[in-house]
């Protein structure tokens, strides 16, 4: 007599706990990813910044050398600016809403722009040589950089802030390049 065996495959898939384990385990990643990118975007911007800062006072230097006249970065609410010495610091008449023109035609010819923009929420504090208190870019107040055509300029230090972040950079006098940088994004 033969005995029919039969077999019983087994069942292929998953059951729910495995399921529910690996959707738990997915989710707790993206949550790292997303406040990793979140924190990461105040730092980023902070870099991008700071970056632009430092290459328009290279741009500053060089047009003060190049041209064998003073220019400077002015410092307003909101805004940086590359511009002839002359120019810089110019307080605006209270009708006016826009800043003046920069009518140098130096400064047309060389490539790039000539100001940074800060972001909305980004404010910008200044602390000059051998100071001990940080001055703030304030509508009323302008804070100007000086490039001389011997190539020096004044030993400097900024100050970028965002509601949970900052970055501080300190310029060297003869480079116009930073110096000491620190960072710090939540």
């Amino acid at each position: 007599m033969i005995l029919a065996v039969r077999t019983i495959k087994p069942q292929r898939g998953f059951t729910l706990i495995e399921i529910v384990m690996v959707l738990a385990i997915a989710a707790v990643v993206m949550a790292g990813a997303v406040g990793f990118m979140i924190s990461s975007s105040d730092e980023r911007a902070l870099r991008n910044t700071s970056g632009e800062i430092e290459l328009l006072a290279k741009k500053a230097r060089a047009s003060a050398i190049l041209h064998q006249t003073s220019y400077a970065l002015e410092f307003r609410e909101g805004i940086v600016r590359l511009l002839p010495l002359a120019q810089a610091g110019i307080i605006q008449k209270k009708n006016s809403r826009t800043l003046p023109p920069v009518s140098a035609p130096e400064l047309d010819q060389v490539s790039g722009k000539n100001q940074v923009n800060l972001s909305g929420d980004m404010v910008l504090f200044i602390r000059h040589w051998n100071a001990d208190a940080w001055l703030p870019t304030t509508k009323n107040a302008v804070q100007v950089w000086r490039f001389d055509p011997d190539g020096l300029c004044e030993p400097i230090s900024i100050r970028l802030s965002l509601p949970k972040s900052w970055s501080e950079d300190t310029y060297h006098p003869l480079t116009a390049t930073i110096r000491e940088s620190s960072l710090e994004a939540r």
